[in-house]
Protein backbone atom coordinates (compact mmCIF):
# COMPACT_ATOMS: atom_id res chain seq x y z
CA UNK A 1 0.00 0.00 0.00
CA UNK A 2 2.84 2.33 0.84
CA UNK A 3 4.43 1.95 -2.61
CA UNK A 4 0.77 2.46 -4.71
CA UNK A 5 0.66 5.55 -2.31
CA UNK A 6 4.34 6.69 -2.95
CA UNK A 7 3.60 6.60 -7.06
CA UNK A 8 0.77 8.07 -6.48
CA UNK A 9 1.97 11.17 -4.72
CA UNK A 10 5.07 11.24 -7.03
CA UNK A 11 2.61 11.42 -10.24
CA UNK A 12 0.47 13.58 -8.98
CA UNK A 13 3.25 16.25 -8.06
CA UNK A 14 5.23 15.64 -10.97
CA UNK A 15 2.00 15.78 -13.26
CA UNK A 16 1.33 19.43 -11.72
CA UNK A 17 4.94 20.23 -12.52
CA UNK A 18 5.13 19.55 -15.72
CA UNK A 19 1.48 21.64 -16.36
CA UNK A 20 2.66 24.55 -14.45
CA UNK A 21 6.16 24.61 -16.61
CA UNK A 22 3.98 24.45 -19.76
CA UNK A 23 1.16 27.22 -18.07
CA UNK A 24 4.35 29.07 -17.37
CA UNK A 25 5.41 28.63 -20.44
CA UNK A 26 2.41 29.44 -22.70
CA UNK A 27 1.88 33.14 -20.16
CA UNK A 28 4.94 33.98 -20.39
CA UNK A 29 5.34 33.65 -24.03
CA UNK A 30 1.55 35.49 -24.39
CA UNK A 31 2.98 38.36 -21.84
CA UNK A 32 6.25 38.77 -24.14
CA UNK A 33 3.65 38.98 -27.39
CA UNK A 34 1.57 41.83 -25.84
CA UNK A 35 4.82 43.82 -24.51
CA UNK A 36 6.35 43.42 -28.44
CA UNK A 37 3.16 44.94 -29.91
CA UNK A 38 3.08 47.65 -27.14
CA UNK A 39 6.38 48.66 -27.93
CA UNK A 40 6.34 48.07 -32.17
CA UNK A 41 3.05 50.36 -31.56
CA UNK A 42 4.78 52.82 -30.17
CA UNK A 43 7.72 52.54 -32.05
CA UNK A 44 5.36 52.67 -35.62
CA UNK A 45 3.50 55.86 -33.97
CA UNK A 46 7.27 57.73 -33.57
CA UNK A 47 8.38 57.35 -37.03
CA UNK A 48 4.94 58.06 -38.28
CA UNK A 49 5.65 61.40 -37.12
CA UNK A 50 8.47 61.35 -38.73
CA UNK A 51 7.49 60.17 -42.15
CA UNK A 52 4.51 63.14 -41.72
CA UNK A 53 6.89 65.91 -40.96
CA UNK A 54 9.91 64.94 -43.34
CA UNK A 55 8.97 61.88 -45.54
CA UNK A 56 11.17 59.99 -47.02
CA UNK A 57 14.24 61.90 -46.32
CA UNK A 58 13.21 60.80 -42.12
CA UNK A 59 13.36 57.53 -43.20
CA UNK A 60 16.29 57.60 -45.73
CA UNK A 61 18.36 59.60 -43.27
CA UNK A 62 17.44 57.72 -40.07
CA UNK A 63 19.03 53.99 -40.56
CA UNK A 64 16.66 51.96 -38.49
CA UNK A 65 18.67 48.63 -37.88
CA UNK A 66 16.53 46.86 -35.13
CA UNK A 67 12.81 46.61 -36.76
CA UNK A 68 11.83 45.91 -40.09
CA UNK A 69 10.55 49.17 -41.37
CA UNK A 70 8.14 48.90 -44.45
CA UNK A 71 6.10 52.26 -46.09
CA UNK A 72 2.97 50.75 -48.48
CA UNK A 73 1.28 53.50 -50.76
CA UNK A 74 -2.44 53.28 -50.30
CA UNK A 75 -3.01 51.27 -53.67
CA UNK A 76 -0.58 48.33 -51.86
CA UNK A 77 2.50 49.22 -54.05
CA UNK A 78 5.71 49.55 -51.30
CA UNK A 79 7.34 52.65 -50.74
CA UNK A 80 9.93 52.19 -48.46
CA UNK A 81 11.59 49.09 -46.68
CA UNK A 82 15.30 48.77 -44.58
CA UNK A 83 15.65 45.35 -45.52
CA UNK A 84 14.49 44.62 -49.05
CA UNK A 85 14.49 46.45 -52.17
CA UNK A 86 10.97 48.07 -52.60
CA UNK A 87 10.94 47.87 -56.65
CA UNK A 88 11.54 44.05 -56.18
CA UNK A 89 9.03 43.43 -53.62
CA UNK A 90 5.46 42.67 -54.58
CA UNK A 91 2.17 45.15 -53.49
CA UNK A 92 0.99 44.66 -49.69
CA UNK A 93 -2.42 45.29 -50.14
CA UNK A 94 -3.16 41.88 -49.71
CA UNK A 95 -1.62 41.49 -46.20
CA UNK A 96 -3.63 41.00 -43.08
CA UNK A 97 -2.52 43.64 -41.17
CA UNK A 98 -2.42 46.37 -43.59
CA UNK A 99 -5.95 45.47 -44.76
CA UNK A 100 -6.53 45.91 -40.97
CA UNK A 101 -5.07 49.17 -40.97
CA UNK A 102 -6.65 51.32 -44.04
CA UNK A 103 -9.78 50.30 -42.81
CA UNK A 104 -9.23 50.99 -38.89
CA UNK A 105 -6.66 53.12 -38.46
CA UNK A 106 -4.14 50.48 -37.31
CA UNK A 107 -3.61 46.72 -37.54
CA UNK A 108 -1.73 43.60 -36.31
CA UNK A 109 -0.87 40.26 -37.61
CA UNK A 110 1.44 37.33 -36.13
CA UNK A 111 2.90 35.00 -38.80
CA UNK A 112 5.03 31.68 -38.54
CA UNK A 113 8.38 31.72 -40.39
CA UNK A 114 8.53 28.93 -42.42
CA UNK A 115 11.68 27.43 -40.53
CA UNK A 116 9.15 26.84 -37.73
CA UNK A 117 11.31 27.98 -35.06
CA UNK A 118 10.47 31.54 -35.39
CA UNK A 119 7.50 33.96 -35.77
CA UNK A 120 6.86 37.47 -37.01
CA UNK A 121 4.72 40.16 -35.16
CA UNK A 122 3.64 43.10 -37.77
CA UNK A 123 1.96 46.54 -36.69
CA UNK A 124 0.31 48.74 -38.95
CA UNK A 125 -0.35 52.53 -38.82
CA UNK A 126 -2.65 54.75 -41.24
CA UNK A 127 -0.74 57.55 -41.85
CA UNK A 128 -2.78 60.80 -42.75
CA UNK A 129 -2.32 60.69 -46.32
CA UNK A 130 -3.92 57.48 -46.49
CA UNK A 131 -0.47 55.17 -47.04
CA UNK A 132 0.29 52.48 -44.19
CA UNK A 133 3.49 52.29 -42.08
CA UNK A 134 4.39 48.68 -40.68
CA UNK A 135 7.12 47.46 -38.17
CA UNK A 136 7.73 44.02 -37.67
CA UNK A 137 9.45 42.03 -35.02
CA UNK A 138 10.69 38.60 -34.98
CA UNK A 139 9.80 36.48 -31.61
CA UNK A 140 11.08 33.03 -30.93
CA UNK A 141 8.52 30.62 -30.59
CA UNK A 142 7.21 28.21 -27.22
CA UNK A 143 9.74 25.24 -28.36
CA UNK A 144 12.66 27.66 -29.47
CA UNK A 145 12.08 29.16 -25.86
CA UNK A 146 11.97 25.84 -24.39
CA UNK A 147 15.33 24.71 -25.96
CA UNK A 148 16.85 28.05 -25.59
CA UNK A 149 16.50 27.24 -21.51
CA UNK A 150 16.56 23.41 -21.60
CA UNK A 151 19.60 23.92 -19.43
CA UNK A 152 17.75 25.56 -16.84
CA UNK A 153 15.09 23.93 -16.99
CA UNK A 154 16.23 20.52 -16.29
CA UNK A 155 18.21 21.53 -13.54
CA UNK A 156 14.81 23.27 -12.26
CA UNK A 157 13.56 19.65 -13.22
CA UNK A 158 16.02 17.70 -11.49
CA UNK A 159 15.98 19.46 -8.33
CA UNK A 160 11.97 18.98 -8.64
CA UNK A 161 12.17 15.96 -9.25
CA UNK A 162 14.38 15.10 -6.43
CA UNK A 163 12.65 17.09 -3.87
CA UNK A 164 9.02 15.41 -5.23
CA UNK A 165 10.72 11.70 -4.17
CA UNK A 166 11.50 12.84 -0.88
CA UNK A 167 7.83 14.42 0.09
CA UNK A 168 6.09 11.23 -1.69
CA UNK A 169 8.31 9.03 0.67
CA UNK A 170 7.82 10.81 3.67
CA UNK A 171 3.63 11.82 2.66
CA UNK A 172 3.42 8.23 2.08
CA UNK A 173 5.20 7.08 5.57
CA UNK A 174 3.10 9.59 7.28
CA UNK A 175 -0.24 8.50 5.82
CA UNK A 176 0.57 4.92 6.09
CA UNK A 177 1.96 4.93 9.67
CA UNK A 178 -1.65 4.89 11.40
CA UNK A 179 -2.99 2.14 9.41
CA UNK A 180 0.47 -0.11 10.21
CA UNK A 181 -0.46 0.48 13.67
CA UNK A 182 -3.73 -0.82 13.78
CA UNK A 183 -3.28 -3.73 16.41
CA UNK A 184 -5.88 -6.46 13.87
CA UNK A 185 -6.54 -8.30 17.09
CA UNK A 186 -8.07 -5.52 18.78
CA UNK A 187 -8.37 -2.47 16.64
CA UNK A 188 -9.72 -0.30 19.31
CA UNK A 189 -12.36 2.92 18.62
CA UNK A 190 -10.27 5.75 17.87
CA UNK A 191 -9.31 5.65 14.43
CA UNK A 192 -6.99 8.25 12.60
CA UNK A 193 -8.50 8.20 9.45
CA UNK A 194 -12.76 7.84 9.42
CA UNK A 195 -12.64 6.42 6.37
CA UNK A 196 -11.12 3.08 7.86
CA UNK A 197 -13.82 2.83 9.95
CA UNK A 198 -15.63 0.14 7.74
CA UNK A 199 -12.60 -1.78 7.66
CA UNK A 200 -12.26 -1.76 10.74
CA UNK A 201 -15.65 -2.86 11.34
CA UNK A 202 -15.11 -5.43 9.57
CA UNK A 203 -11.79 -6.53 10.98
CA UNK A 204 -13.67 -6.94 14.44
CA UNK A 205 -16.28 -8.64 12.99
CA UNK A 206 -13.60 -11.19 11.22
CA UNK A 207 -12.33 -11.44 14.55
CA UNK A 208 -15.02 -12.63 16.45
CA UNK A 209 -15.81 -15.20 13.85
CA UNK A 210 -12.13 -16.16 13.81
CA UNK A 211 -12.42 -16.23 17.74
CA UNK A 212 -15.81 -18.48 16.71
CA UNK A 213 -13.94 -20.91 14.81
CA UNK A 214 -10.84 -21.16 16.72
CA UNK A 215 -13.06 -22.41 19.70
CA UNK A 216 -15.08 -24.74 17.67
CA UNK A 217 -11.88 -26.35 16.07
CA UNK A 218 -10.11 -26.56 20.03
CA UNK A 219 -13.23 -28.46 21.16
CA UNK A 220 -13.43 -30.56 18.18
CA UNK A 221 -9.53 -31.17 18.94
CA UNK A 222 -9.78 -31.81 22.80
CA UNK A 223 -12.29 -33.94 21.83
CA UNK A 224 -11.00 -35.85 19.12
CA UNK A 225 -7.69 -36.22 21.41
CA UNK A 226 -10.17 -36.96 24.37
CA UNK A 227 -11.81 -39.89 22.28
CA UNK A 228 -8.57 -41.31 20.49
CA UNK A 229 -6.03 -41.02 23.95
CA UNK A 230 -8.47 -43.52 26.00
CA UNK A 231 -8.66 -45.75 23.05
CA UNK A 232 -7.06 -49.28 23.08
CA UNK A 233 -6.59 -49.11 19.64
CA UNK A 234 -4.37 -47.87 18.27
CA UNK A 235 -5.28 -45.01 15.02
CA UNK A 236 -2.95 -43.45 12.51
CA UNK A 237 -3.86 -40.87 10.21
CA UNK A 238 -1.16 -40.29 7.08
CA UNK A 239 -1.62 -38.05 3.82
CA UNK A 240 -0.91 -39.15 0.11
CA UNK A 241 3.30 -38.94 1.37
CA UNK A 242 2.94 -41.45 4.36
CA UNK A 243 3.38 -38.48 6.58
CA UNK A 244 1.87 -38.98 9.97
CA UNK A 245 -0.84 -36.37 10.80
CA UNK A 246 -2.59 -37.84 13.64
CA UNK A 247 -2.38 -40.33 15.80
CA UNK A 248 -2.81 -41.65 19.66
CA UNK A 249 -0.91 -42.78 22.07
CA UNK A 250 -1.90 -46.76 21.42
CA UNK A 251 -0.86 -46.63 18.51
CA UNK A 252 2.78 -45.92 19.36
CA UNK A 253 2.62 -48.44 22.14
CA UNK A 254 1.61 -51.34 19.89
CA UNK A 255 4.15 -50.38 17.19
CA UNK A 256 6.50 -50.15 20.06
CA UNK A 257 7.94 -46.79 18.46
CA UNK A 258 8.70 -43.48 20.33
CA UNK A 259 6.68 -39.90 19.38
CA UNK A 260 7.26 -38.94 15.63
CA UNK A 261 8.91 -36.35 14.77
CA UNK A 262 6.79 -33.28 12.63
CA UNK A 263 6.11 -34.78 8.74
CA UNK A 264 8.25 -37.95 10.05
CA UNK A 265 7.06 -40.84 7.55
CA UNK A 266 4.89 -43.68 8.92
CA UNK A 267 6.98 -46.29 7.89
CA UNK A 268 9.83 -44.40 10.53
CA UNK A 269 7.58 -45.88 13.17
CA UNK A 270 7.93 -49.61 11.93
CA UNK A 271 9.88 -51.26 9.32
CA UNK A 272 8.19 -54.70 9.27
CA UNK A 273 7.40 -56.12 6.03
CA UNK A 274 3.64 -56.38 7.06
CA UNK A 275 3.24 -52.94 8.23
CA UNK A 276 5.03 -51.48 5.13
CA UNK A 277 2.79 -54.01 2.77
CA UNK A 278 -0.43 -52.89 4.58
CA UNK A 279 0.52 -48.29 4.00
CA UNK A 280 1.64 -49.76 0.04
CA UNK A 281 -1.81 -51.17 -0.38
CA UNK A 282 -3.84 -48.46 1.50
CA UNK A 283 -2.56 -45.54 -0.41
CA UNK A 284 -2.73 -47.78 -3.67
CA UNK A 285 -6.46 -47.64 -3.02
CA UNK A 286 -7.18 -50.72 -1.54
CA UNK A 287 -7.84 -52.35 1.80
CA UNK A 288 -5.36 -54.28 3.61
CA UNK A 289 -4.98 -56.36 6.50
CA UNK A 290 -1.93 -57.65 8.38
CA UNK A 291 -0.87 -59.31 11.53
CA UNK A 292 2.04 -58.03 13.36
CA UNK A 293 4.27 -59.53 16.10
CA UNK A 294 6.69 -58.73 18.04
CA UNK A 295 7.67 -60.27 21.06
CA UNK A 296 5.10 -61.36 22.80
CA UNK A 297 2.91 -58.98 21.88
CA UNK A 298 0.72 -59.55 18.33
CA UNK A 299 -1.13 -56.95 16.89
CA UNK A 300 -3.25 -56.38 13.84
CA UNK A 301 -3.26 -53.35 11.85
CA UNK A 302 -6.14 -52.35 9.07
CA UNK A 303 -5.42 -49.90 6.65
CA UNK A 304 -8.10 -48.34 5.13
CA UNK A 305 -7.53 -45.61 2.03
CA UNK A 306 -9.11 -42.37 2.44
CA UNK A 307 -10.66 -40.24 -0.65
CA UNK A 308 -12.19 -36.57 -1.39
CA UNK A 309 -13.83 -36.11 -4.18
CA UNK A 310 -12.58 -38.96 -5.95
CA UNK A 311 -9.27 -38.18 -5.43
CA UNK A 312 -6.80 -40.39 -2.90
CA UNK A 313 -5.66 -37.60 0.20
CA UNK A 314 -4.35 -40.62 2.61
CA UNK A 315 -5.23 -43.21 4.86
CA UNK A 316 -6.10 -44.08 7.86
CA UNK A 317 -4.73 -47.20 10.25
CA UNK A 318 -6.53 -49.39 12.79
CA UNK A 319 -4.27 -50.88 15.30
CA UNK A 320 -5.97 -53.36 17.69
CA UNK A 321 -4.04 -55.49 20.23
CA UNK A 322 -5.31 -59.51 19.75
CA UNK A 323 -2.55 -60.77 21.38
CA UNK A 324 -5.00 -62.28 24.26
CA UNK A 325 -7.53 -63.38 21.19
CA UNK A 326 -3.87 -65.21 19.63
CA UNK A 327 -3.19 -66.55 22.78
CA UNK A 328 -6.63 -67.70 23.13
CA UNK A 329 -6.48 -69.36 19.60
CA UNK A 330 -3.33 -71.24 20.44
CA UNK A 331 -4.66 -72.30 24.21
CA UNK A 332 -7.65 -73.49 22.02
CA UNK A 333 -5.80 -75.65 19.88
CA UNK A 334 -3.30 -77.03 22.08
CA UNK A 335 -6.84 -77.79 24.56
CA UNK A 336 -8.56 -79.57 21.91
CA UNK A 337 -4.93 -81.38 20.66
CA UNK A 338 -4.69 -82.13 24.57
CA UNK A 339 -8.47 -83.01 25.34
CA UNK A 340 -7.96 -85.83 22.51
CA UNK A 341 -5.03 -86.98 23.62
CA UNK A 342 -5.85 -87.43 26.90
CA UNK A 343 -9.16 -88.61 26.21
CA UNK A 344 -8.20 -91.01 23.44
CA UNK A 345 -4.91 -92.82 26.21
CA UNK A 346 -7.98 -94.06 28.72
CA UNK A 347 -10.54 -94.94 26.37
CA UNK A 348 -7.51 -96.75 24.01
CA UNK A 349 -7.12 -98.92 27.31
CA UNK A 350 -10.54 -99.61 27.72
CA UNK A 351 -11.06 -100.74 24.40
CA UNK A 352 -8.31 -103.22 24.52
CA UNK A 353 -9.31 -104.62 27.44
CA UNK A 354 -13.26 -104.56 26.54
CA UNK A 355 -11.52 -106.66 22.94
CA UNK A 356 -9.37 -109.37 24.99
CA UNK A 357 -12.77 -110.15 27.51
CA UNK A 358 -14.80 -110.18 24.31
CA UNK A 359 -12.82 -112.70 22.31
CA UNK A 360 -12.42 -114.70 25.49
CA UNK A 361 -8.76 -114.65 25.80
CA UNK A 362 -9.49 -113.71 29.65
CA UNK A 363 -9.37 -116.47 32.09
CA UNK A 364 -11.98 -116.87 34.50
CA UNK A 365 -9.63 -115.67 37.65
CA UNK A 366 -8.30 -112.72 35.34
CA UNK A 367 -11.73 -111.40 34.63
CA UNK A 368 -11.72 -109.14 38.11
CA UNK A 369 -8.36 -107.90 37.15
CA UNK A 370 -9.17 -106.45 33.58
CA UNK A 371 -12.19 -105.33 35.18
CA UNK A 372 -10.76 -102.91 37.52
CA UNK A 373 -8.61 -102.08 34.66
CA UNK A 374 -11.58 -100.55 33.09
CA UNK A 375 -13.13 -99.07 36.40
CA UNK A 376 -9.85 -97.46 36.79
CA UNK A 377 -9.75 -95.93 33.15
CA UNK A 378 -13.64 -95.21 33.04
CA UNK A 379 -12.65 -92.88 36.37
CA UNK A 380 -9.71 -91.02 35.20
CA UNK A 381 -12.32 -90.62 32.10
CA UNK A 382 -14.79 -88.99 34.41
CA UNK A 383 -12.83 -87.16 36.42
CA UNK A 384 -11.06 -85.45 33.53
CA UNK A 385 -14.34 -84.68 32.12
CA UNK A 386 -15.30 -83.30 35.24
CA UNK A 387 -12.29 -81.16 35.73
CA UNK A 388 -13.22 -80.26 31.94
CA UNK A 389 -16.14 -78.88 33.38
CA UNK A 390 -15.41 -76.87 36.28
CA UNK A 391 -12.89 -75.14 33.78
CA UNK A 392 -15.68 -74.60 31.46
CA UNK A 393 -17.78 -72.87 34.15
CA UNK A 394 -14.89 -70.72 35.94
CA UNK A 395 -14.07 -69.49 32.14
CA UNK A 396 -17.49 -68.40 31.72
CA UNK A 397 -17.49 -66.64 34.86
CA UNK A 398 -21.57 -68.14 35.24
CA UNK A 399 -22.40 -68.98 39.10
CA UNK A 400 -20.84 -71.71 40.42
CA UNK A 401 -22.29 -72.21 43.90
CA UNK A 402 -23.56 -69.45 46.69
CA UNK A 403 -21.22 -67.15 48.26
CA UNK A 404 -20.49 -67.78 51.79
CA UNK A 405 -18.15 -67.24 55.02
CA UNK A 406 -16.01 -70.03 54.54
CA UNK A 407 -13.86 -71.33 57.46
CA UNK A 408 -10.30 -72.21 55.42
CA UNK A 409 -9.14 -74.04 58.34
CA UNK A 410 -12.11 -76.23 58.10
CA UNK A 411 -11.78 -76.54 54.39
CA UNK A 412 -8.07 -77.06 55.55
CA UNK A 413 -8.67 -80.20 57.53
CA UNK A 414 -11.41 -81.53 55.27
CA UNK A 415 -8.97 -81.68 52.15
CA UNK A 416 -6.42 -83.40 54.67
CA UNK A 417 -8.86 -85.62 55.77
CA UNK A 418 -9.57 -87.01 52.10
CA UNK A 419 -5.94 -87.24 51.32
CA UNK A 420 -4.83 -89.16 54.51
CA UNK A 421 -5.32 -92.72 52.43
CA UNK A 422 -3.10 -91.02 49.06
CA UNK A 423 -0.78 -89.55 51.48
CA UNK A 424 0.09 -92.84 52.90
CA UNK A 425 0.15 -95.04 50.38
CA UNK A 426 2.73 -92.45 48.84
CA UNK A 427 4.63 -92.18 52.61
CA UNK A 428 4.41 -89.18 53.44
CA UNK A 429 3.35 -87.15 56.09
CA UNK A 430 0.18 -84.28 56.25
CA UNK A 431 0.00 -81.71 58.62
CA UNK A 432 -1.50 -78.11 59.07
CA UNK A 433 -0.20 -74.94 60.91
CA UNK A 434 -1.66 -71.24 62.21
CA UNK A 435 -4.54 -70.12 61.69
CA UNK A 436 -6.67 -67.32 59.60
CA UNK A 437 -9.97 -65.57 59.97
CA UNK A 438 -12.97 -66.61 57.34
CA UNK A 439 -13.20 -64.89 53.56
CA UNK A 440 -16.31 -64.71 51.52
CA UNK A 441 -16.43 -66.84 48.82
CA UNK A 442 -18.08 -70.31 46.53
CA UNK A 443 -16.98 -73.45 49.57
CA UNK A 444 -16.89 -76.14 46.39
CA UNK A 445 -14.25 -73.47 44.50
CA UNK A 446 -12.40 -73.15 47.64
CA UNK A 447 -12.50 -76.60 48.63
CA UNK A 448 -11.47 -77.60 44.97
CA UNK A 449 -8.62 -75.12 44.87
CA UNK A 450 -6.91 -76.14 48.08
CA UNK A 451 -7.99 -79.68 47.70
CA UNK A 452 -5.92 -80.05 44.43
CA UNK A 453 -3.17 -77.79 45.71
CA UNK A 454 -2.16 -80.63 48.43
CA UNK A 455 -3.49 -83.34 45.80
CA UNK A 456 -0.68 -82.56 43.97
CA UNK A 457 1.91 -82.24 47.01
CA UNK A 458 1.28 -85.72 47.57
CA UNK A 459 1.12 -86.66 44.11
CA UNK A 460 4.29 -84.99 43.32
CA UNK A 461 6.25 -86.23 46.59
CA UNK A 462 9.06 -88.85 47.60
CA UNK A 463 8.65 -91.45 49.53
CA UNK A 464 9.37 -90.34 53.42
CA UNK A 465 8.36 -86.49 52.36
CA UNK A 466 5.85 -84.11 54.09
CA UNK A 467 3.20 -81.61 53.10
CA UNK A 468 2.67 -78.60 55.52
CA UNK A 469 -0.81 -76.23 55.19
CA UNK A 470 0.36 -73.36 56.82
CA UNK A 471 -2.87 -70.79 57.60
CA UNK A 472 -2.06 -67.30 58.15
CA UNK A 473 -3.41 -63.63 58.22
CA UNK A 474 -1.77 -60.66 57.07
CA UNK A 475 -1.61 -57.35 55.48
CA UNK A 476 -3.12 -58.32 52.31
CA UNK A 477 -5.77 -60.76 53.53
CA UNK A 478 -5.81 -64.35 54.53
CA UNK A 479 -2.90 -66.31 53.70
CA UNK A 480 -3.27 -70.18 52.61
CA UNK A 481 0.46 -71.85 51.97
CA UNK A 482 1.23 -75.53 51.28
CA UNK A 483 4.72 -76.33 51.39
CA UNK A 484 6.07 -80.18 49.81
CA UNK A 485 9.45 -81.60 49.69
CA UNK A 486 8.56 -83.05 46.51
CA UNK A 487 11.00 -83.27 43.14
CA UNK A 488 9.98 -79.21 42.86
CA UNK A 489 9.43 -77.26 39.78
CA UNK A 490 12.44 -76.15 37.26
CA UNK A 491 11.75 -72.26 36.65
CA UNK A 492 11.59 -72.48 33.20
CA UNK A 493 8.35 -74.59 34.24
CA UNK A 494 7.42 -72.45 36.34
CA UNK A 495 5.42 -69.85 34.16
CA UNK A 496 3.64 -72.72 32.53
CA UNK A 497 2.14 -74.96 35.63
CA UNK A 498 -1.01 -73.07 35.47
CA UNK A 499 -1.80 -73.83 31.77
CA UNK A 500 -4.32 -77.00 31.10
CA UNK A 501 -2.79 -80.24 30.56
CA UNK A 502 0.74 -78.78 31.35
CA UNK A 503 2.83 -81.51 32.90
CA UNK A 504 6.45 -80.82 34.59
CA UNK A 505 6.47 -85.18 34.41
CA UNK A 506 6.20 -85.73 30.88
CA UNK A 507 5.77 -89.27 31.43
CA UNK A 508 2.17 -89.23 32.91
CA UNK A 509 3.66 -91.29 35.91
CA UNK A 510 1.17 -89.75 38.29
CA UNK A 511 -1.90 -90.28 36.86
CA UNK A 512 -3.14 -87.05 36.90
CA UNK A 513 -5.20 -84.81 34.35
CA UNK A 514 -3.04 -81.97 33.76
CA UNK A 515 -6.02 -79.42 34.60
CA UNK A 516 -5.05 -79.52 38.34
CA UNK A 517 -3.37 -76.38 38.37
CA UNK A 518 -5.06 -74.81 35.91
CA UNK A 519 -8.70 -75.31 38.09
CA UNK A 520 -6.94 -73.72 40.67
CA UNK A 521 -5.71 -70.11 38.79
CA UNK A 522 -9.30 -70.18 37.85
CA UNK A 523 -10.59 -70.55 41.09
CA UNK A 524 -8.81 -68.05 42.44
CA UNK A 525 -9.48 -65.35 40.08
CA UNK A 526 -13.06 -66.29 40.23
CA UNK A 527 -13.03 -65.71 43.90
CA UNK A 528 -11.11 -62.60 43.74
CA UNK A 529 -7.66 -63.99 44.83
CA UNK A 530 -4.24 -64.96 43.62
CA UNK A 531 -1.79 -67.72 44.03
CA UNK A 532 2.03 -67.32 44.13
CA UNK A 533 4.73 -70.02 43.50
CA UNK A 534 8.22 -70.41 44.42
CA UNK A 535 9.85 -73.72 44.19
CA UNK A 536 13.49 -75.60 43.47
CA UNK A 537 14.21 -78.66 41.37
CA UNK A 538 14.84 -81.53 44.06
CA UNK A 539 14.00 -79.00 47.38
CA UNK A 540 10.03 -78.88 46.79
CA UNK A 541 7.45 -76.44 46.18
CA UNK A 542 5.68 -73.66 47.87
CA UNK A 543 1.92 -72.38 46.44
CA UNK A 544 0.21 -69.32 48.59
CA UNK A 545 -3.30 -68.40 48.29
CA UNK A 546 -3.80 -64.89 49.47
CA UNK A 547 -7.96 -64.20 49.83
CA UNK A 548 -8.81 -60.46 49.87
CA UNK A 549 -10.23 -59.47 53.75
CA UNK A 550 -13.28 -60.29 54.37
CA UNK A 551 -15.69 -57.61 54.53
Amino acid sequence: MKKQIFHAILTVALSVLLASLVLIVGVLHGYFQDRVLEELAQSTAYIARGIENEGMAYLESSGFRGSRITWVDRDGTVLYDNREDPAAMEEHADREEIREAMLLGHGTAVRQSTTLAQKTVYYALRLSDGSVLRLAETQYSVWMLVIQALQPVTLVMVLAFCLALWLAERLSARLVEPINAIDLTDPGEELAYEELAPLVGRIRSQNREIRRQVDTLRQRQEEFHAITSHMSEGLLVIDRETRVLSHNEAALRLLGAGEPAEEASVLELNREGGFRRCVEEALAGHRCEELLERGDTCCRVFANPVEQDGALTGAVLILMDVTEKERRETLRREFTANVSHELKTPLTSILGTAEIMENGLVRPEDVSHFAGNIHREAQRLIGLVNDIIKLSRLDEGGPAGQWETVSLRTVAEGVLGQLALAAERKQVSLSQEGDCGPVRGVPQIVEEIIYNLCDNAVAYNCPGGSVTVTLSSGGEGERVTVTDTGIGIPREAQARVFERFYRVDKSHSSGGTGLGLSIVKHGAAYLGARVELESEPEKGSRFTLIFPKST
